[in-house]
């Protein structure tokens, strides 16, 4: 394990051996998994271990709700979890955010382990400790921070993803290249997420996640700076979330990255040659549509965590590799990059 990996974190191929181990370390009463269709039919195949309860829920975003929650604290009462449970969470951000926040809270807080099966979830989403649900239409509006017991990272689930899910995992590869390591985003210009690279990108990348959030764990500072591309990316996911025409977390994040540059742009924090280089490279990666107007999108950026004083705020890129966060940035600007971003998907 590398010195530079949180201590409850392992990357490895040999799932069950250390699946065995986390648990053995736990010694819970009993064991339920969290799992949907998918991780229940291409996932769950992969676990060579025994458990009480095999709990099933809905895949999407749509699902990551009160109800849900609900549906999974009933099924540990009735069959009599005790605080000294465990519940295994088999999925991607969803099932990672979700399970977590219910086993955080049922009882006042059981022992839960992640096993991301996703590239968005084994890279970002499954590291740091935020746990939480969406609430009337809003991204992870309820939540808690708490880290789970164990993290296991198995880069072979990555094999049952097709490859638009792979893809969304890529945009927050591309963010922390943006963010915090100019020397790593050449090499992801330079290099395919294939099964030859994926071990070192997926460790890269967990390592730089957890170098920001050891530093600033409740996100009262550094931290913010991971949400480059989130504050305009999660208010158009929000709004696309009911449409037939979805989009996944990472092609959201991909928009917002875009747009959020433009805003840095403006704003003389990056160079016009930055940005054509940003843009350039997520638009050859993704096939992304129109923005919504900002009238579209106002309300949820008004209830952006990061906001403050009655003021919407960014963290933006101050050139590649380098990011700043609380960064107010008016309307007017906001309306001006959204409509150079439809422009240009109309050229």
């Amino acid at each position: 394990m590398s010195k530079n990996l949180p201590s409850y974190l392992t990357i490895t191929n040999n799932l069950t051996q250390e699946l065995e181990a986390a648990i053995s370390t736990i010694k819970p009463d009993k064991i339920a998994l969290l799992v949907d269709e998918h991780t229940k039919k291409h996932c769950l195949p992969f676990l060579e271990i025994s458990f009480d309860s095999l709990i099933e829920i809905k895949s999407g975003e749509a699902q990551k709700n009160l109800n849900t929650c609900k549906l999974i604290w009933e099924n540990l009462t009735a069959l009599n979890f005790s605080r000294n449970s465990l519940l295994i969470n088999l999925g991607g951000g969803v099932i990672g955010d979700m399970g977590g926040f219910a086993a955080a809270t049922y009882k006042r807080g059981i022992s839960f382990i992640h096993l991301p099966t996703t590239l968005l979830s084994q890279i970002d989403a499954g590291i740091g400790g935020k746990l939480g649900i969406d609430f009337g239409g809003l991204k992870n509006h309820i939540g808690v921070f708490k880290n789970p017991n164990n993290v296991i990272i198995c880069p072979e689930f990555l094999n049952t993803l097709p490859e638009r899910e792979i893809k969304s995992g890529f945009a927050e590869i591309i963010k922390h290249g943006l963010i915090y390591d100019s020397g790593y985003w050449k090499q992801i210009k330079e290099v395919s997420i294939d099964q030859t690279d994926r071990m070192d990108i997926i460790q890269r990348s967990v390592e730089i996640k957890n170098a920001i959030v050891e530093r600033d764990p409740l996100e009262d500072g550094l931290r913010k700076i991971l949400n480059f591309g989130h504050t305009l990316g999660h208010a158009i996911e929000s709004h696309f979330l009911a449409s037939p025409n979805y989009l996944l977390h990472g092609e959201a994040i991909a928009m917002g990255m875009i747009l959020e540059a433009h805003l840095a742009l403006r704003l003389e924090m990056l160079s016009q040659n930055e940005f054509e280089e940003i843009q350039t490279f997520i638009l050859s990666h993704y096939r992304l549509p129109k923005a919504p107007e900002l009238k579209e999108l106002i309300s949820y950026l008004k209830q952006d965590k990061k906001n403050r004083d009655g003021s919407i705020r960014f963290a933006l890129i101050e050139g590649i590799g380098r990011c700043t966060y609380d960064v107010e940035v008016s309307e007017k600007l906001i309306m001006s990059s959204i409509k150079a971003y439809n422009r240009m998907k109309t050229c």
